[in-house]
């Protein structure tokens, strides 16, 4: 019951975070990283922590010389190894279990492991590094998309008269801080840029804490599902071994230095072995998506006739006239705004925005002025500017 209440609580941490009303000021894939794989890594940051669902994660047995509580804290607390030259060996027979043999200390290379105790850490904090390129345009981006598109996001529409204020007040705006969005378009394709470097650097770093055995975990698996059943060996239990073996030495009553050896079983592997294969394959997947979006986003700051195909995918009710005035009349920020709105708004009223943009720019009125009063409303309320009036007019 207790894994049901945190995972209940994680899922109405994720409706009440973003199933309300909000401003769209990224795509898909981006919204992949932050929300999608953050959950999944802090959801499987829970089962892991989770003892009820598996039992106690480690469990040891030996000669009855070292009580059991001792022996399993301290092969949890430090390593425990399985020998690599017995895998694959039959089991029952040759040796106990896989990885699990005749062992003579300084001769055979055995192969220890001592990342379960870190596991949850591990998860929780790359769960923080997928959330981090977000934190950082959302902070970049300062409601920009929000607060301009107030009372005209949604697929709802209402009549033409009551948009018609907001699409000139929208558009006025635009114009009058056209050519100004450079540096709000480099913020977001920095992190763009960023969300690609942060999947492929996790999927190194969980490499690394594995052993070297992350980056072939997933085509390993594919191999050996199709290989026969009786000549085959599982990378999994190879990976994430299920009995290990772990020393003691302590001090016997005559205070000659004693060694014993002790089996443990892993339990807490049945789990990392499904959560990290799960993650091998997401990941790869992710980081292609991510590739791609990159590689699109690059194309859109060096080739125009790129943002003129988007523009006109968008704006499928004007002409190509007016595609042609908005590529040639705006740069890569000004691009980026405009497509980010369109993600905002119902897909008639965003034509009436580029519509009446259009009109503005073919009549010449293109250039920068002031900031627009949409932006200095919130902070010259209306009674101030009143008073400056009649203060100007004196």
């Amino acid at each position: 019951m207790a894994i049901i209440g945190l995972v209940s609580s994680l899922a109405g941490f994720v409706k009440v975070r973003y199933l309300i009303d909000k401003a769209i000021i990224d795509n898909i894939v981006f919204r992949c990283h932050y929300r999608v794989t953050s959950a999944i890594l802090f959801l499987c940051c829970i089962i892991v922590t989770a003892n009820n669902l598996i039992g106690d994660p480690i469990s040891c047995i030996n000669d009855g010389a070292v009580p059991g509580h001792v022996i399993n804290t301290y092969c949890w607390i430090t390593y425990t190894f399985t020998l690599p030259h017995q895998q694959g060996q039959p089991k029952g027979s040759y040796v106990a279990h896989p990885g699990l043999g005749n062992y003579v200390e300084h001769e055979d290379a055995p192969r220890y492991h001592s990342y379960y105790q870190w596991v949850p850490f591990m998860l929780f904090f790359q769960g923080i590094l997928f959330y981090v390129p977000h934190w950082i345009w959302k902070n970049w981006e300062e409601g920009k998309v929000r607060m301009i598109s107030d009372g005209m996001r949604g697929a709802m529409i209402g009549p033409k008269e009551n948009r018609r204020d907001k699409v000139e007040r929208l558009v006025r705006y635009i114009m009058d801080t056209l050519h100004m969005h450079n540096f709000y378009a480099a913020g977001y394709f920095l992190c763009e840029a960023l969300n690609f470097a942060n999947v492929v650097g996790n999927i190194f770093f969980m490499d690394l804490f594995l052993g070297g055995a992350f980056l072939t975990y997933g085509t390993d698996v594919i191999k050996f599902s199709g290989m026969n059943q009786e000549n085959r060996t599982d990378p999994m239990v190879a990976v994430f071994p299920r009995m290990t073996k772990c020393t003691f030495h302590k001090y016997g009553s005559s205070g000659s230095l004693q060694k014993h050896d002790a089996l443990c079983v892993l339990a807490l592997n049945i789990l990392n072995e499904k959560i990290y294969i799960f993650l091998w394959f997401w990941l790869i997947v992710l980081a292609v998506m991510s590739g791609i979006v990159l590689l699109y986003s690059s194309a859109l700051v060096v080739l125009p006739s790129v943002r003129e195909l988007v523009l006109k995918w968008h704006f499928r009710v004007g002409s190509q006239n007016e595609v042609a005035i908005l590529t040639r009349k705006t740069q890569i920020g000004d691009f980026l705004l405009l497509h980010l709105l369109s993600q905002n708004m119902n897909m008639m009223v965003y034509g009436e925005v580029l519509n009446e943009l259009c009109n503005k720019m073919y009549n010449g009125n293109n250039l920068p002025t002031a900031p627009s009063t949409l932006e200095l409303s919130p902070i010259y309320p209306s009674e101030k500017l009143s008073k400056m009036g009649r203060e100007t007019e004196a």
